[in-house]
């Protein structure tokens, strides 16, 4: 029985004892169980440190000092929300004119409004004839807003802080001459300017453009006016009805299809009507491509299929066409006189608010930078701005 019992090998015996399997085994699980003995021991130590330097250390004391009184808050005003002050946003387009065509069901204002103009320029880059547009609008702060819509290219420029021109620039995007996206910026013009509650006309200008008349009779004229001035014909032949395609159809018959200036003046609410337009807008940037001149045909087309009757299918803006080609007469500083500025600001009859009237432009394109200096010279005289 001595001999069958089983003995416990003493660890120290394992190393010199002679090699044998079991020996191994025995090695083994010696190991084995001295690793998971220091590992757990490790774990112990490490908590008892932690809750030590836990007691010692609290994350947290109680002292007399005074708690700081919280950061003060920024409430937004109703001022903040009809006459937004910056016009720098980081809106997408189709979150731009979500936003502006809200209007309130409640027509009446709480609070008192001053009708304003949106001059709204769209150009190439900066406004080079703004000197005289400074001139223009001097003393009459309150009754005006001013919006740029240049290329990215020149977004770095920028106007002096006493300039009107200063921090008027929207969120622009690159524009191609004849395509569809000059009437993307017109749009987004339109929806900046709607923002702004107080801004009750709209009028689209370029960098080439000056105003005929001075800020008052500019200023009364649109305000008093009960109609829109969005030039609108029909014309026959390639440059008229040729650039018409049936693609449109049945959305845009041809009979409906109207020609005209892209230079408009218009109320507000055709302003609202323009972008929230999903039914023609869409046709346009669909199918007039190329040849086709978007700017030239998708507000005369709309305007007069929509809300004819409220509109007077003429420009405020004088444009010579009469030298003939793709683009109109420029004029330099050789063409500037007194005689020639009136003759832009008499030379027409057309009507106004129903009554026969002879001031029918009241802007003027297309001015080269180099007519600025005689401009400045003889148009203050001309057009009776304030000194």
């Amino acid at each position: 029985m001595k001999n069958n019992q089983n003995t416990v090998v003493p660890p120290l015996k394992l190393f010199n004892a002679p090699f044998q399997p079991s020996n191994l085994l025995s090695l083994i699980l010696f190991f084995a169980f001295g690793l998971c003995f220091g590992i757990l021991l490790t774990f112990q130590l490490k908590n008892v440190s932690f809750n030590l330097l836990f007691n010692e250390f609290p994350l947290y004391t109680t002292t007399n000092t005074t708690a700081l009184p919280p950061p003060p808050t920024q409430n937004m005003r109703l001022e903040d929300f009809i006459h937004p002050s910056k016009i720098m946003h980081q809106m997408t387009d189709q979150e731009l004119i979500w936003r502006a065509s809200m209007v309130p069901k409640v027509r009446n204002y709480p609070f008192h409004r001053t009708p304003k103009v949106a001059f709204m320029f769209l150009t190439r880059g900066p406004v080079l004839l703004s000197p005289l547009w400074e001139r223009f609008f001097k003393g009459h702060n309150g009754l005006f807003n001013v919006y740029v819509h240049c290329s990215d290219s020149f977004s770095n420029r920028t106007e002096p802080k006493h300039s009107v021109f200063h921090g008027r620039r929207i969120p622009s995007k690159e524009v191609q001459w004849g395509k569809v996206n000059m009437v993307e910026a017109e749009r987004r013009l339109l929806a900046n300017a709607l923002l702004d509650f107080s801004n009750q006309r709209f009028v689209l200008l370029s960098e080439a453009c000056i105003p005929l008349f001075n800020f008052s009779t500019v200023y009364s004229y649109l305000i008093n006016s009960n109609q829109n001035f969005v030039e609108s014909y029909d014309l026959m032949g390639p440059v008229g009805r040729g650039r018409y395609s049936r693609k449109m159809h049945p959305t845009i018959k041809l009979q409906e299809w109207r020609k005209g200036s892209q230079w408009f003046e218009m109320d507000r609410d055709l302003a609202l009507e323009v972008i929230s337009d999903k039914t023609y807008f869409p046709v346009f940037q669909k199918y007039c491509n190329g040849s086709c001149y978007a700017d030239e045909h998708y507000l005369p087309t709309f305007v007069s299929k929509k809300f004819g009757a409220r509109n007077s299918r003429r420009t405020l803006t004088f444009v010579d066409w009469s030298k003939g080609g793709p683009h109109p007469a420029r004029y330099t500083r050789y063409d500037v006189t007194v005689q020639f500025l009136e003759k832009l600001r008499s030379d027409s009859h057309c009507e106004y608010n129903g009554r026969k009237n002879h001031t029918c432009h009241l802007f003027a394109r297309k001015f080269t930078p180099h007519a600025l200096d005689r401009l400045l010279r003889i148009a203050p005289k001309v057009m009776q701005f304030n000194p």
